[in-house]
């Protein structure tokens, strides 16, 4: 049986008090109002799901990468700037990890070790670039990056070949790397609200895209391939 701690909603300022089983599988801390949590979380090595979205946290303990256990971590809606690198050290992190709506400016490179993960969230945040090479994340199914600023994506981008969903509204994109045809998976690309005058061609190798949203990108010349998009029945969003 998982041992599990289910502590969402409670107006908590702080554990002090709370009992933290040292077999505990399954923690959720959801929407409370910690400022930090205790060393002693850190040391619950079997943890396997730890929900601390909706809080004050500012800053997360480099001990967190000795929950090898974890399948599942989010950490979103909090106040964080920066993330641990050990974060890249989690090599149980297959399902889920969450980081969007912080105040981080950098996309941690250590994330790209993260070569078990399926699904990756870190929208609205200040990131202006990604790390080079992205090209550790070979399990990614979903990636979203909307609501950053992003200027740019790095070309390692392509290969992703596991890749099935690419969420990138609301950026300042003026161009796609030509890799993105790599992305022989891919099923859904957001490309709304961001300054792209042009695609990329490649984006035409992409047979199993079935939705495509190219909308509030006011500049961009349309090319004559999204014609056959739509011939085979991808919905095109204009």
């Amino acid at each position: 049986m998982t041992t599990r701690l289910e502590l969402s909603g409670q107006g908590l300022t702080s554990l002090s008090g709370v009992p933290l089983p040292a077999s505990l599988e399954y923690l959720d801390l959801y929407d409370n109002r910690l400022t930090s949590v205790p060393d002693e979380l850190w040391s619950l090595s079997g943890l396997r799901v730890l929900n601390l979205a909706t809080n004050r946290l500012t800053s997360v303990s480099p001990s967190i990468g000795g929950l090898r256990q974890l399948h599942t971590l989010d950490l979103g809606h909090n106040e964080l700037t920066v993330l641990p690198d050990e974060l890249g050290e989690l090599s149980g992190l297959t399902e889920y990890l969450y980081v969007s709506d912080n105040r981080l400016t950098e996309f941690p490179a250590a994330l790209c070790s993260l070569g078990r993960l399926k699904y990756l969230g870190c929208t609205d945040n200040r990131i202006p670039t990604l790390p080079d090479d992205l090209s550790g994340l070979t399990s990614l199914r979903e990636l979203r990056l909307y609501g950053n600023g992003l200027i740019e994506l790095p070309e390692s981008l392509g290969t992703l070949s596991s890749l099935r969903e690419l969420h990138l509204r609301k950026n300042r994109l003026t161009a796609l790397p030509s890799s993105i045809g790599g992305l022989s998976e891919l099923r859904q690309l957001d490309l709304r609200e961001n300054l792209l005058t042009t695609l990329p061609d490649s984006i035409a190798d992409l047979s199993k895209l079935d939705k495509l949203d190219l909308r509030w990108n006011k500049d961009l010349r349309e090319p004559s391939w999204l014609a056959d998009f739509e011939a085979r029945g991808c919905m095109v969003l204009r």
